[in-house]
Protein backbone atom coordinates (compact mmCIF):
# COMPACT_ATOMS: atom_id res chain seq x y z
CA UNK A 1 0.00 0.00 0.00
CA UNK A 2 2.92 2.28 0.87
CA UNK A 3 4.14 1.50 -2.66
CA UNK A 4 0.94 2.73 -4.17
CA UNK A 5 0.18 5.43 -2.19
CA UNK A 6 4.10 6.67 -3.40
CA UNK A 7 3.14 6.35 -7.11
CA UNK A 8 0.15 8.19 -6.91
CA UNK A 9 2.16 10.97 -5.14
CA UNK A 10 4.04 11.08 -8.15
CA UNK A 11 1.48 11.26 -10.76
CA UNK A 12 -0.15 14.25 -8.44
CA UNK A 13 2.51 15.87 -10.39
CA UNK A 14 0.94 15.00 -13.81
CA UNK A 15 -1.12 16.81 -15.76
CA UNK A 16 -4.73 16.55 -15.57
CA UNK A 17 -5.47 14.78 -18.76
CA UNK A 18 -2.51 12.86 -18.65
CA UNK A 19 -3.41 11.30 -15.09
CA UNK A 20 -7.37 11.51 -16.23
CA UNK A 21 -6.60 9.10 -19.61
CA UNK A 22 -4.20 6.98 -17.57
CA UNK A 23 -7.27 6.17 -15.04
CA UNK A 24 -9.23 5.56 -18.52
CA UNK A 25 -6.71 2.55 -19.55
CA UNK A 26 -6.27 1.44 -16.21
CA UNK A 27 -10.05 0.98 -15.90
CA UNK A 28 -10.30 -0.19 -19.17
CA UNK A 29 -8.09 -3.36 -17.82
CA UNK A 30 -9.78 -3.70 -14.83
CA UNK A 31 -13.39 -4.33 -16.64
CA UNK A 32 -11.76 -7.32 -18.06
CA UNK A 33 -9.95 -8.49 -15.15
CA UNK A 34 -12.53 -7.74 -12.14
CA UNK A 35 -15.37 -10.29 -13.44
CA UNK A 36 -16.67 -10.31 -10.01
CA UNK A 37 -17.15 -6.31 -9.76
CA UNK A 38 -18.44 -6.55 -13.93
CA UNK A 39 -21.47 -8.69 -12.70
CA UNK A 40 -22.60 -6.45 -10.12
CA UNK A 41 -22.27 -3.26 -12.44
CA UNK A 42 -24.07 -5.38 -15.55
CA UNK A 43 -26.62 -6.38 -13.16
CA UNK A 44 -27.35 -3.54 -12.06
CA UNK A 45 -28.03 -1.78 -15.08
CA UNK A 46 -30.26 -4.72 -15.83
CA UNK A 47 -32.60 -3.59 -13.29
CA UNK A 48 -32.12 -0.27 -13.91
CA UNK A 49 -32.32 0.31 -17.61
CA UNK A 50 -33.50 -2.78 -19.12
CA UNK A 51 -34.92 -0.34 -21.80
CA UNK A 52 -30.86 -0.34 -22.93
CA UNK A 53 -29.47 -2.46 -25.28
CA UNK A 54 -27.14 -5.41 -23.73
CA UNK A 55 -24.13 -4.11 -26.14
CA UNK A 56 -25.20 -0.62 -24.75
CA UNK A 57 -25.14 -2.07 -20.88
CA UNK A 58 -21.96 -3.33 -21.64
CA UNK A 59 -20.09 -0.28 -22.76
CA UNK A 60 -21.85 2.04 -20.23
CA UNK A 61 -20.19 -0.35 -17.89
CA UNK A 62 -16.99 -0.11 -19.37
CA UNK A 63 -17.38 3.50 -19.30
CA UNK A 64 -17.86 3.35 -15.51
CA UNK A 65 -15.16 1.58 -14.77
CA UNK A 66 -13.02 3.27 -16.63
CA UNK A 67 -14.43 6.76 -14.45
CA UNK A 68 -14.49 5.26 -11.16
CA UNK A 69 -10.57 3.99 -12.18
CA UNK A 70 -9.89 7.74 -13.40
CA UNK A 71 -11.55 9.43 -10.09
CA UNK A 72 -8.78 6.90 -7.59
CA UNK A 73 -5.89 8.06 -9.34
CA UNK A 74 -7.30 11.40 -9.93
CA UNK A 75 -7.48 11.60 -5.42
CA UNK A 76 -3.56 11.99 -5.47
CA UNK A 77 -4.78 15.76 -7.11
CA UNK A 78 -6.85 16.21 -4.16
CA UNK A 79 -4.76 14.96 -1.53
CA UNK A 80 -1.10 16.62 -2.58
CA UNK A 81 -1.94 19.45 -5.21
CA UNK A 82 -1.85 22.53 -4.02
CA UNK A 83 -5.13 24.76 -3.46
CA UNK A 84 -4.54 27.49 -6.38
CA UNK A 85 -4.34 24.00 -8.84
CA UNK A 86 -7.38 22.27 -7.21
CA UNK A 87 -9.58 25.94 -7.24
CA UNK A 88 -8.59 25.72 -11.21
CA UNK A 89 -9.30 22.95 -11.83
CA UNK A 90 -13.11 22.58 -10.02
CA UNK A 91 -15.74 24.83 -11.43
CA UNK A 92 -18.70 25.21 -8.17
CA UNK A 93 -22.31 25.66 -9.71
CA UNK A 94 -23.78 27.80 -8.78
CA UNK A 95 -21.75 28.07 -5.65
CA UNK A 96 -21.55 27.08 -2.25
CA UNK A 97 -24.67 27.70 0.06
CA UNK A 98 -22.68 29.68 2.65
CA UNK A 99 -25.54 31.95 3.60
CA UNK A 100 -28.19 28.78 4.34
CA UNK A 101 -24.68 27.24 6.24
CA UNK A 102 -24.60 30.27 8.06
CA UNK A 103 -28.32 29.84 8.87
CA UNK A 104 -27.80 26.51 9.44
CA UNK A 105 -28.82 23.77 9.82
CA UNK A 106 -27.74 21.86 6.63
CA UNK A 107 -27.54 18.45 5.18
CA UNK A 108 -25.43 18.72 2.03
CA UNK A 109 -26.49 15.92 0.40
CA UNK A 110 -24.39 13.91 -2.03
CA UNK A 111 -25.10 10.51 -3.83
CA UNK A 112 -22.65 8.37 -4.87
CA UNK A 113 -20.89 9.61 -7.97
CA UNK A 114 -17.28 8.86 -8.71
CA UNK A 115 -16.28 12.22 -8.12
CA UNK A 116 -17.82 12.82 -4.42
CA UNK A 117 -14.25 13.64 -2.62
CA UNK A 118 -14.34 16.80 -5.03
CA UNK A 119 -17.55 18.14 -4.00
CA UNK A 120 -16.16 17.50 -0.40
CA UNK A 121 -13.17 19.87 -1.19
CA UNK A 122 -15.26 22.17 -2.71
CA UNK A 123 -16.99 22.67 -0.12
CA UNK A 124 -13.78 22.67 2.64
CA UNK A 125 -12.58 25.63 0.72
CA UNK A 126 -15.18 27.42 2.59
CA UNK A 127 -16.19 26.03 5.43
CA UNK A 128 -15.78 23.33 7.86
CA UNK A 129 -18.34 20.21 7.80
CA UNK A 130 -19.05 16.79 9.73
CA UNK A 131 -19.63 13.42 8.02
CA UNK A 132 -20.05 9.69 8.90
CA UNK A 133 -16.72 7.79 7.91
CA UNK A 134 -15.89 4.38 7.60
CA UNK A 135 -12.76 3.51 9.13
CA UNK A 136 -10.77 1.36 5.96
CA UNK A 137 -9.02 -1.81 6.76
CA UNK A 138 -5.49 -0.81 5.94
CA UNK A 139 -3.94 2.00 8.22
CA UNK A 140 -1.94 3.03 5.92
CA UNK A 141 -4.46 4.27 3.29
CA UNK A 142 -7.03 5.03 6.43
CA UNK A 143 -4.19 7.77 7.76
CA UNK A 144 -3.82 9.35 3.92
CA UNK A 145 -7.49 9.15 3.23
CA UNK A 146 -8.27 11.45 6.65
CA UNK A 147 -5.40 13.59 6.23
CA UNK A 148 -6.41 13.82 2.53
CA UNK A 149 -9.87 14.75 3.13
CA UNK A 150 -9.14 17.30 6.03
CA UNK A 151 -6.50 18.76 4.69
CA UNK A 152 -7.63 22.72 4.35
CA UNK A 153 -10.12 22.31 7.27
CA UNK A 154 -10.10 20.28 10.47
CA UNK A 155 -13.49 17.67 9.02
CA UNK A 156 -15.83 16.01 12.79
CA UNK A 157 -15.96 12.53 11.22
CA UNK A 158 -18.63 9.96 13.28
CA UNK A 159 -18.87 6.65 12.96
CA UNK A 160 -22.27 5.01 11.83
CA UNK A 161 -22.82 2.91 15.47
CA UNK A 162 -22.63 6.35 17.12
CA UNK A 163 -25.98 7.21 15.49
CA UNK A 164 -27.11 10.53 15.00
CA UNK A 165 -26.87 12.28 18.53
CA UNK A 166 -23.37 13.29 17.80
CA UNK A 167 -24.42 14.73 14.16
CA UNK A 168 -27.35 16.64 15.23
CA UNK A 169 -24.93 18.29 18.33
CA UNK A 170 -23.13 19.32 15.53
CA UNK A 171 -25.56 20.65 13.28
CA UNK A 172 -26.62 22.74 16.38
CA UNK A 173 -23.37 24.20 16.03
CA UNK A 174 -23.59 25.03 12.23
CA UNK A 175 -21.28 22.47 11.04
CA UNK A 176 -23.32 20.93 7.48
CA UNK A 177 -23.62 17.45 7.31
CA UNK A 178 -22.12 15.73 4.03
CA UNK A 179 -24.07 13.09 3.61
CA UNK A 180 -24.09 10.30 1.64
CA UNK A 181 -27.62 8.75 1.30
CA UNK A 182 -28.03 5.77 -1.37
CA UNK A 183 -25.83 3.05 -0.64
CA UNK A 184 -28.15 -0.31 0.90
CA UNK A 185 -26.98 -0.93 4.40
CA UNK A 186 -29.61 -3.97 5.49
CA UNK A 187 -33.30 -3.30 5.98
CA UNK A 188 -33.21 -1.41 9.31
CA UNK A 189 -34.62 1.60 8.94
CA UNK A 190 -34.73 1.45 5.29
CA UNK A 191 -37.60 0.64 3.44
CA UNK A 192 -38.06 -1.01 0.31
CA UNK A 193 -38.58 2.32 -2.04
CA UNK A 194 -38.24 2.48 -6.08
CA UNK A 195 -34.62 3.31 -7.52
CA UNK A 196 -35.57 2.91 -11.24
CA UNK A 197 -38.57 0.76 -10.51
CA UNK A 198 -36.63 -1.81 -8.69
CA UNK A 199 -37.92 -1.78 -4.74
CA UNK A 200 -33.94 -0.87 -3.16
CA UNK A 201 -33.78 -0.58 0.66
CA UNK A 202 -33.45 3.16 1.33
CA UNK A 203 -32.41 4.51 4.06
CA UNK A 204 -34.45 7.14 6.24
CA UNK A 205 -32.07 8.74 7.82
CA UNK A 206 -31.94 11.97 5.61
CA UNK A 207 -35.70 12.83 6.35
CA UNK A 208 -35.60 12.08 10.08
CA UNK A 209 -32.45 14.28 10.62
CA UNK A 210 -33.92 17.05 8.42
CA UNK A 211 -36.86 16.94 10.47
CA UNK A 212 -35.32 16.08 14.05
CA UNK A 213 -32.67 19.01 13.23
CA UNK A 214 -34.76 21.44 11.40
CA UNK A 215 -32.39 21.49 8.67
CA UNK A 216 -32.41 22.41 4.58
CA UNK A 217 -31.51 19.44 2.37
CA UNK A 218 -29.20 21.05 -0.45
CA UNK A 219 -28.51 18.21 -2.79
CA UNK A 220 -24.84 18.25 -3.94
CA UNK A 221 -23.31 16.41 -7.02
CA UNK A 222 -20.05 15.97 -8.53
CA UNK A 223 -19.37 15.14 -11.96
CA UNK A 224 -15.99 15.50 -14.75
CA UNK A 225 -15.74 18.46 -16.74
CA UNK A 226 -15.51 17.06 -20.93
CA UNK A 227 -12.22 17.52 -22.06
CA UNK A 228 -10.45 15.91 -18.79
CA UNK A 229 -10.69 20.03 -17.98
CA UNK A 230 -11.39 19.22 -13.99
CA UNK A 231 -14.76 18.45 -12.30
CA UNK A 232 -18.34 20.04 -11.66
CA UNK A 233 -19.39 20.38 -8.40
CA UNK A 234 -23.30 21.53 -8.57
CA UNK A 235 -24.94 23.05 -5.09
CA UNK A 236 -29.16 22.36 -6.24
CA UNK A 237 -31.89 24.67 -4.57
CA UNK A 238 -33.18 23.23 -1.06
CA UNK A 239 -35.64 21.07 -1.37
CA UNK A 240 -39.31 22.47 -0.14
CA UNK A 241 -41.47 20.84 2.50
CA UNK A 242 -39.13 18.03 3.17
CA UNK A 243 -39.56 15.55 4.76
CA UNK A 244 -43.15 16.54 5.33
CA UNK A 245 -44.92 13.65 7.23
CA UNK A 246 -43.86 10.71 5.74
CA UNK A 247 -40.57 9.08 5.66
CA UNK A 248 -41.29 7.02 3.12
CA UNK A 249 -42.33 9.26 0.28
CA UNK A 250 -39.46 11.66 1.48
CA UNK A 251 -36.75 8.60 0.74
CA UNK A 252 -38.91 8.03 -2.50
CA UNK A 253 -38.43 12.21 -3.25
CA UNK A 254 -34.63 11.44 -2.87
CA UNK A 255 -34.42 8.51 -4.98
CA UNK A 256 -36.21 10.30 -8.20
CA UNK A 257 -34.19 13.15 -7.73
CA UNK A 258 -30.83 10.75 -7.47
CA UNK A 259 -32.24 8.46 -10.92
CA UNK A 260 -32.76 12.19 -12.71
CA UNK A 261 -28.94 12.66 -11.74
CA UNK A 262 -27.60 9.88 -12.67
CA UNK A 263 -29.73 9.68 -16.21
CA UNK A 264 -27.41 12.83 -16.67
CA UNK A 265 -24.04 11.45 -16.11
CA UNK A 266 -24.71 7.76 -15.97
CA UNK A 267 -21.09 6.19 -16.34
CA UNK A 268 -20.13 7.95 -12.98
CA UNK A 269 -22.86 6.35 -10.57
CA UNK A 270 -21.26 3.68 -8.53
CA UNK A 271 -22.73 0.80 -10.68
CA UNK A 272 -20.10 -1.75 -9.03
CA UNK A 273 -22.02 -1.21 -5.28
CA UNK A 274 -25.10 -4.01 -4.81
CA UNK A 275 -27.59 -1.27 -4.61
CA UNK A 276 -30.11 -3.99 -4.35
CA UNK A 277 -28.50 -6.90 -2.57
CA UNK A 278 -31.26 -6.40 0.39
CA UNK A 279 -34.56 -7.94 -0.86
CA UNK A 280 -38.24 -8.19 0.35
CA UNK A 281 -38.52 -11.71 1.93
CA UNK A 282 -38.80 -14.57 -0.48
CA UNK A 283 -36.79 -12.76 -3.25
CA UNK A 284 -33.31 -14.02 -4.08
CA UNK A 285 -30.38 -11.90 -4.22
CA UNK A 286 -30.32 -10.63 -8.21
CA UNK A 287 -26.41 -10.93 -7.61
CA UNK A 288 -26.82 -14.54 -7.60
CA UNK A 289 -24.84 -16.75 -10.36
Amino acid sequence: MKLLLGVMWLLHWLPLPVLGRFGDAVGSLLFMVLRARRHVALTNLRLAMPELSEAARVTLARQHFQAYSRSVWERAILWWAPQARLRRLIKVEPAVPLADIEAGPVILLCPHFVCLDVAGVAVMFETNLCSIYVQQKNRTFDEVLRRGRSRFRPVQLFSRQEGIKPILRAMRDRLPYFMLPDMDFGDKDAPFVPFFGVPAATLTAPGRIAAAAGAKVIPVVATFLPGYRGWKVTFYPAWENYPGDDVVAAARRMNEFIEERVREAPAEYFWTHKRYKTRPEGEVSPYAK
